[in-house]
């Protein structure tokens, strides 16, 4: 019964919240594993009591993150929430187990000269390193998820206002501006290396690649990884340029709600932690320039 209960869980979260499809899949991986944990146990997902279900957790303990453990336990209680308003649980069993404590995790984030190192990575000669520059540009100027970025539609785009129109999680829209210079490098991309891509072909997506379609997320990280290593830079994802969009806004004094709304976060505690962010590079400036540092 479990998989049937585990398949409506997930319409049903669909349907109501809008959560994205890596969402959904990050979801059902971890009801399949717990699911997996209490078989092993002779039990049942849907039956478990609260005594097995933490068994079942205390399992990964040694495994997992912390933040990976509160993930697993947070779609836990809305499962079990689910199976108690249509009627298929008479109670909830993680209501009194306990979150696990989560140390404060500062994103990691490039310096302003390293973003420089990488955006001048690509050779801008050829269009598939014409087409990474603005790819990146548009990164960093937007703080766009990755998966917003490759998702990127011509119909999201306004060229002459500089403006994105796109959908975060939950399927929130919201408008970020692209800035100068990456408006510049995307209509150079435009003019000169998307077409060539294409072929001539049609195609709705703002990224192309050689195979006359869209960028996909698992290209968008290789690409920028191997670029990261062509440059003797740490290892990275797209998703350290989105942190490095945020942490630069701040430590140019810009309005921790202007971030919060270009970054699309429904809460502003999830954004306060650029301004943690801020003060360890300050403190890393103080500490290298200052004679008394």
């Amino acid at each position: 019964m479990s998989g049937e209960s585990i398949d409506r869980f997930l319409d049903h979260l669909w349907l109501s919240d809008g959560l994205s499809a890596n969402t959904l899949a990050a979801y059902r991986r971890d009801l399949l594993k717990l699911q997996r944990q209490l078989q092993a146990q002779d039990a049942e997902l849907d039956t478990a009591d609260q005594a097995l279900i933490q068994r079942a957790l205390l399992m990964a303990v040694d495994t997992e993150k912390p933040a990976t453990r509160a993930r697993q336990l947070s779609c836990l209680r809305r499962y079990y929430q689910f199976l108690l308003a249509s009627g298929q649980r008479a109670d909830d069993p993680t209501t009194h187990l306990g979150n696990p404590k989560l140390g404060q995790r500062l994103p990691k984030a490039l310096s302003e000269g390293q973003v420089e190192l990488l955006l001048q990575a690509p050779d801008v000669e050829t269009p598939l390193g014409l087409r990474d520059r603005a790819m990146f540009e548009v990164l960093y100027a937007t703080g766009l998820r990755v998966s917003e970025l490759v998702g990127l539609t011509l119909q999201q785009l306004d060229m002459v206002t500089g403006l994105i129109i796109t959908r975060g999680k939950g399927n929130k829209e919201r408008m970020v501006p692209l800035g100068e210079i990456a408006l510049d490098w995307l209509e150079r991309y435009f003019r000169e290396a998307r077409v060539l891509l294409l072929g001539g072909l049609p195609c709705d997506a703002v990224f192309v690649t050689q195979r006359k379609a869209g960028m996909t997320r698992q290209m968008a990280w290789h690409l920028i990884a191997g670029y990261a290593r062509q440059q003797g830079l740490p290892p990275i994802g797209p998703h350290v340029l989105r942190h490095a969009f945020a942490t630069h806004l701040v430590n140019h004094g810009a309005d921790l709600r202007v971030v919060q709304l270009l970054l699309g976060h429904s809460d502003i505690s999830t954004t306060q932690i650029y301004t943690h962010v801020a003060r360890e590079r300050l403190k890393q400036l103080h500490a290298q320039h200052h004679p008394r540092g």
